[in-house]
């Protein structure tokens, strides 16, 4: 029975979630595996500049895949022949893979899951299997969404996501470094849950969230990031809606990341284990080190895009 009276919890917020009819999860790995699952996939081709949770989850379930690299315009560079079983796992880095690339991928190869973990605001295209992850775009603690026809016929626990809300409430009212260590646990639980649908708390949280600011902002940044960087930036761009980052590449992205963190701007490493599996003259090797995946989101103003570029170029010079 429902409990009656005492204190109160988390009132249910607006619901009004983005993707409101998509399939929604714990985890973008745990997206994955229910689509290996329901489309009864054997073999993933996946690229090397990519996170190894995706190359963890399939050694753990028994997948077979082998690694294909990209092109200077984080293209996959692919011309095999897919057979039954087989699919090409194609990340849209950066949200830099449009509409059209994607549908001639498509009906090249035939067989691909698309990855939009990068790309939340690039809304699924019709006949594509398509992965997306809240928590790189909100502050939530876990979730991600999938679009397709496959439906996995066992029956999925829901998630519960209460323990895994410290560093999110933590950095709301505090600061990101006080609580990164809790951050880094939470990545580290959210690698051993297991296949579940979204927790309540998630869903209620993603509801809530004004998707119109966020995009808009997010937009607004980027452009401002690109007018001041974008002539000494070597990456070609295209201008995604509601970017994840501005990614700008530099000659010593290391050195660069340790300067800023001193001034309290962070920006992440994605892939180290990049750097482990790929020669140093590839292009994995230097995007992975040198592209600094600079933030544009809804968190930040106009005013805080001018500071990051001040300080930004200081250190370009």
């Amino acid at each position: 029975m429902k409990e009656i009276g005492g204190y109160f919890g988390l009132d249910n917020l607006v619901s009004n979630e983005f993707y409101d009819r998509l399939i929604a999860l714990n985890t973008g790995r745990n997206t994955l595996l229910y689509l290996m699952k329901a489309r009864n996939i054997t073999k993933l081709h996946i690229p090397y500049y990519l996170c190894d949770s995706v190359s963890t989850l399939l050694v753990e379930h028994g997948y077979r895949f082998e690694y294909y690299y990209i092109d200077q315009e984080f293209q996959p560079i692919f011309d095999k022949q897919l057979e039954q079983g087989e699919y090409l796992y194609i990340v849209n880095l950066f949200g830099q893979l449009t509409k059209q690339q994607t549908l001639m991928l498509k009906q090249h190869v035939g067989q691909v899951i698309l990855d939009h973990s990068h790309a939340f605001f690039q809304e699924p295209l019709e006949g594509i299997d398509t992965i997306y992850s809240c928590r790189k775009f909100f502050g939530v603690p876990d979730g991600a969404y999938l679009a397709t026809d496959a439906i996995l016929p066992e029956k999925l626990e829901q998630d519960v996501s209460s323990e895994r809300m410290k560093h999110i409430i933590g950095r709301y009212e505090g600061t990101a470094s006080s609580y990164y260590s809790d951050f880094q646990r939470n990545d580290d639980v959210l690698d051993a849950t297991p296949l579940r649908t979204m927790s309540k708390l998630t869903h209620n949280l993603m509801g809530a969230i004004d998707y119109d600011r966020a995009q808009k902002t997010r937009n607004e940044n980027y452009a401002y990031l690109d007018k001041q960087l974008g002539a000494n930036n070597p990456l070609k761009l295209t201008t995604p809606q509601g970017a994840f980052a501005y990614p700008i590449l530099v000659e010593n992205g290391q050195s660069i990341r340790k300067q800023l963190a001193e001034q309290d701007i962070y920006i992440p490493l994605l892939w180290p284990n990049v750097l482990a599996d790929c020669p140093e003259d590839s292009i994995e090797y230097q995007y992975a080190a040198n592209i600094l995946p600079l933030p544009c989101d809804q968190r930040y103003s106009l005013e805080d895009m001018e500071y990051l570029v001040d300080v930004l170029k200081k250190q370009l010079v």
